[in-house]
């Protein structure tokens, strides 16, 4: 039977002495990562938790969450992993739609759920451990830890289409969407995604970023598969994450654009201190064509590209294929189909832009507790993804924007990231995004923020017309450039465009 819970005593029956984690100065064996598992198995189960029941974690990165997320399955439990960047509102209605009977969180957020447990009938402080210590009359997650005994938890056997985790959408409007992974699809990413980073026992993979959110399980889930080496930043600094790579011999990592760019414009960055890289993966938003060129000539043959949805369906872009086919967000993988189609439902033919549907065995359950919306996104067994794309002759898929980016001026559509390209050409610019705002004659306009690469200099005024000198056609103008110093993001690091864009019209006005 497929039993994800027994990766872990697995490889420390055949791996034992071989490093499993490293965190900052923390370095665990398979063995000793096994054990952790075990006891954080029997914890949970002393708290109550049993097989089905939602447990909860709100964590920065830590080893400790890297061991509760092996020991939920183990007892058959269901990961609801969220943010700590949520406010006590937020965390509220999403423990409330979990269903979540244990939250396991950090002092830090102690204030937060002071106020989210006084609204919360059933929960007490018993229902909430805090790996650093204890707080506020909420228990210390590692003195219980040590109490357990030791050896493994016995493990909760549980069937391939059962409930692995509940992972919320970044939900940057209304309330989030909880994304239904069986045990089944996270095997898939175990074994799909190993062979698609040719991953192997011996690879040692870095994550610098948030683990709550999906696109870390790209990664973190074919490494634990093949039991290689799991290394894990506190939380992202490009310099630190040159010296990691460098000291560590980092074989793969996976980044979000604006984590590619920094490292390329890091004081520390030299090309022969990321020579161990067999990957560099970009994924959570287009890297555009600029900064890819600059990252295969500085570092070349180990680019890849994933476009995918948290509901279920990828493209990879092989490192092999990063040259011949710059632009594109690459094929979808065996096992996975892909159609682009029209408003109208029918297929559109090679270069022809229409939405991107795609269906695979990664596909959601659904979305927890809303029949309605899963109804809107899964049909016929495809999801509609909602981007915007078309191929080429040979299946390779080339994304334009997001439906609901698109700008409609004066009846014309315009994609941001058609001029997004032509504006990261130009020599001062670190990082663009393109948004629509209201215009009064033209519905709608396009407007530029823009950050800048350290040391360069450029007004907003030279910016707009060095970028609307080279846009392909008229209506591609910008009609403002706003230079920022940073942009707004949301916790796993993607552009938050929604914000930008209300906070320009909140200052300029329709038209301004």
């Amino acid at each position: 039977m497929l039993q994800l819970a027994r990766l872990i005593s697995h490889h420390a029956r055949f791996r034992p002495d071989r490093t499993a984690v490293v965190f900052e100065d923390e370095r665990l064996t398979w063995n000793e990562f096994d054990a952790r598992v075990g006891r954080c198995a029997r914890l949970l189960q002393s708290l109550g938790v049993g097989r089905g029941d939602r447990v909860a974690t709100v964590l920065a990165n830590c080893r400790e969450l890297l061991e509760v997320y092996w020991a939920i399955p183990t007892i058959g439990a269901v990961l609801v992993p969220l943010s700590p960047l949520l406010m006590a509102s937020g965390l509220a209605s999403l423990l409330r739609d979990s269903g979540a009977r244990c939250l396991i969180t950090q002092r830090s957020m102690v204030p937060v759920v002071d106020q989210v447990l006084a609204g919360l009938p059933g929960w007490s402080a018993d229902d909430v451990l805090l790996v650093d210590g204890a707080e506020g009359g909420y228990r210390h997650y590692e003195p219980l830890l040590a109490e357990r005994p030791e050896g493994p938890a016995p493990v909760v056997a549980v069937g391939p289409d059962e409930l692995f985790n509940i992972m919320y959408t970044s939900g940057t409007t209304g309330l989030p969407k909880g994304i239904m992974h069986s045990h089944f699809v996270r095997s898939m990413y175990c074994t799909l995604f190993a062979s698609a980073w040719r991953m192997c026992p011996e690879s040692v993979v870095l994550h610098t970023g948030a683990i709550v959110f999906n696109g870390a399980f790209v990664t973190l889930m074919p490494s634990f598969y093949l039991g290689g080496r799991y290394v894990l930043q506190r939380q992202f600094d490009a310099a630190e994450a040159i010296e990691i790579i460098a000291r560590e011999r980092v074989t793969h990592t996976m980044m979000v654009p604006a984590q590619i760019i920094a490292v390329l414009d890091s004081p520390n960055f030299a090309p022969e201190k990321l020579s161990s890289l067999e990957m560099i993966l970009s994924l959570g938003a287009p890297l555009h064509q600029e900064q890819k060129d600059r990252l295969n000539r500085l570092l070349p043959d180990r680019f890849y590209e994933l476009y995918g949805l948290t509901e279920g369906f990828w493209t990879i872009l092989d490192r092999t294929q990063s040259l011949r086919k710059a632009g594109s967000v690459g094929s979808p993988p065996y096992y996975f189909e892909m159609r682009v189609v029209r408003e109208d439902g029918s297929d559109a033919p090679p270069g022809e832009v229409g939405e991107i549907v795609g269906r695979g065995p990664s596909l959601m359950l659904g979305y927890y507790g809303r029949p309605d919306l899963t109804a809107q996104a899964v049909r016929d067994g495809w999801l509609f993804t909602g981007d915007l794309g078309y191929t080429d002759d040979e299946g390779y898929l080339y994304l334009v924007d997001r439906k609901k980016d698109m700008i409609d001026s004066g009846g014309v559509k315009i994609y941001p990231r058609d001029i997004e390209e032509v504006a990261a050409r130009h020599p001062a610019v670190r990082e663009v995004a393109v948004f629509g705002v209201a215009h009064e004659k033209w519905g709608e306009t396009p407007v530029a923020a823009v950050t800048l690469r350290p040391g360069a200099s450029a007004s907003a005024e030279e910016l707009l017309e060095w970028i609307n000198e080279r846009v392909a056609a008229r209506y591609q103008r910008l009609h403002a450039v706003e230079v920022m110093d940073d942009f707004p993001r949301n916790a796993a690091g993607k552009t938050l465009k929604r914000e930008m864009r209300d906070a320009y019209q909140l200052q300029h006005g329709a038209g301004g």
